[in-house]
């Protein structure tokens, strides 16, 4: 049975042939624009090895070769200068396209996934934007330390076989120096992006729990600990750069002893005697030689941070997209029964749902009600694809919901929930969030039917006004009816609705419920309420322990 690090290892690898598959036409460019740059090296080379070679009295090369030598001298800089922008073309590419993927995972899994908030920012974010240098760097410079030396060692020893000899030696030494300084490397890597990781996570979370950590006198005990924690990802970083250096350094000492070697070998030339072309031709194609080599060296830690970064992604990755049917058409009424629904979390504790069965006909309001832990938002997760029941039947219209991709069952709702979240942008845009395509007289009477109106045109710019993260500046209560607003926006046949006139004043409690008839109007609805005005809201049905209580109302479908 393979260990984990290998089975991690053979994931992070198939991810990265995946990809390079993908960004094929991509990297090429990149290869392309290297090779005739070193072409254009190579036979500027011997343009100057000639006007060398003339100045010391051999050969009659004159102005034309000064004059062609310069424009492959130009022309090499402007291959090179097209390389670097492919190359940053080719690493935009593939972040966007592993970001898309990556985020799209995540949204897929929705609240589900228990990872925490920084651990997924740093993969969407940290992981995918190390990847960046594999595809723009790493690969372009392999290919290129794969057939350029070949090159220059062809055109080497066509003008001087020692000289090829010798280079040859020195190649087939390279990739043993690489190999002996980067053992361990990769490992080192992903201990690198771990403790990034658990950094990230930690920082973020910390972040958002800063009032609760002032109130309990706990923020010096966690930045010692945020401190323990940099001090970790430094070490680690320190040991991948050692690996770094390690192979620059090998590769400046075999340039170091290619060049000493070649001027021992034609060390004639500087006494005359025959023609030294040949001689300085071997001479200025070592560099030449080395820069397809450097360019791997530099990359290294690229793949190495890859290598890191994949093992990370390709979980994640590696899940493809969730299966289950498309809705055909979106249907204007939903009648949603569950029978004999058992779902649980996790399998040492009791199921959140044990045999529930209930059924909520087209345009009616069910409240679930019951205490805490009852099974109130199962029901709802269920519904909006975040989690699948383990037995049982969940119904649409008759048809089974759960064939239906998660995706598609989000469509078919609104939900408000009791906290909801704002973001930084404008009321506006943050209620035009339930439907981008929304046209500004439909944002305005989705936020005049849940009252936003009311507090709004009090603003200095209305509907425009700035909101902070989170619904910053704004009550509860308003932060509410901005939810609602979405929902009236959204205009689904299902409304699902968790504790939605939680914590709030009688007042501001009467007003969102009014609001919420109004929303619930010609819908199916389902709410979870603990509110003692539920009975306004439509039939009650009280759940304990995941079952209904007494019997319920059931009908096939």
């Amino acid at each position: 049975m393979d260990s984990p690090s290998a089975t991690r290892d053979g994931a992070a690898r198939a991810l990265l042939r995946r990809e390079s598959r993908a960004l094929r036409r991509q990297v090429l460019l990149p290869i392309l624009l290297g090779l005739g740059a070193l072409v254009a090296a190579v036979a500027g080379a011997w343009l100057v090895a000639r006007l060398l070679a003339a100045l010391l009295g051999h050969g009659d090369a004159g102005w034309s070769e000064l004059a062609a030598a310069a424009a492959l001298a130009l022309l090499g800089a402007a291959l090179a200068l097209a390389q670097e922008r492919a190359q940053l073309a080719a690493g935009e590419t593939a972040r966007a396209r592993l970001r898309d993927a990556a985020f799209a995972r995540l949204l897929e899994g929705g609240p589900a996934d228990q990872a925490g908030v920084g651990d997924r920012a740093s993969l969407v974010v940290d992981r995918v934007e190390a990847l960046d240098g594999y595809f723009a760097r790493w690969i372009p410079a392999a290919a290129l330390a794969m057939v350029g030396p070949v090159l220059v060692f062809a055109a080497v020893t066509w003008a001087d076989l020692g000289s090829g000899v010798v280079l040859a030696i020195a190649g087939v030494l390279y990739p043993v120096a690489m190999a002996l300084t980067g053992i361990g490397a990769a490992q080192a890597s992903r201990r690198q992006f771990e403790a990034l990781g658990r950094l990230s996570g930690r920082f973020l979370d910390r972040m958002r729990g800063l009032p609760t950590l002032v109130l309990f006198n706990r923020q010096e005990a966690e930045a010692v600990a945020l401190g323990e924690a940099a001090t970790e990802l430094r070490a680690h970083t320190m040991k991948v750069l050692r690996v770094a250096f390690l192979s620059g350094t090998a590769l400046e000492l075999l340039s170091a002893g290619v060049l000493a070697c070649l001027a021992w070998r034609h060390r004639a030339l500087l006494g005359g005697g025959a023609d030294p072309t040949a001689a300085l031709f071997s001479l200025l194609l070592v560099p030449a030689f080395f820069a397809p080599l450097r360019g791997l060296a530099a990359a290294y830690q690229d793949r190495l941070s890859a290598a890191g970064a994949a093992a990370a992604l390709a979980p994640l990755l590696a899940e493809g997209p969730a299966p289950g049917l498309l809705l055909e058409a979106m249907p204007p009424r939903v009648t949603v029964t569950f029978t004999d629904v058992r779902l649980a979390y996790d399998p040492a504790r009791p199921p959140a749902l044990d045999g529930l069965s209930f059924r909520a006909s087209a345009g009616e309001t069910l409240v679930l009600a019951g205490p805490s832990g009852a099974g109130k938002s199962s029901v709802l997760r269920i519904l909006m694809g975040f989690a699948r029941p383990e037995a049982g039947r969940v119904s649409i219209n008759g048809q089974d919901a759960m064939a239906l991709r998660p995706a598609e069952l989000r469509r078919l709702s609104a939900y408000v929930g009791q906290h909801p979240h704002l973001f930084r942008a404008t009321l506006r845009e943050n209620i035009r969030f339930a439907r981008p395509e929304a046209t500004p007289a439909q944002v305005e009477a989705a936020a005049q039917a849940a009252h936003v109106l009311d507090f709004a045109e009090a603003l200095p710019q209305g509907l425009d006004t700035l909101v902070g993260e989170g619904g910053w500046g704004l009550s509860g209560g308003q932060a509410q009816r901005v939810a609602l607003a979405r929902a009236f926006l959204r205009d689904a046949p299902l409304v699902l609705l968790d504790e939605p006139t939680a914590h709030l004043d009688p007042g501001t409690e009467s007003q969102v419920i009014e609001s919420l008839q109004r929303l619930c109007l010609g819908r199916t609805a389902i709410i979870a309420s603990h509110s003692g005005a539920r009975a306004r809201l439509g039939r009650v049905l009280e759940i304990e322990a995941g079952r209904a209580v007494g019997t319920p109302r059931m009908a096939q479908g």
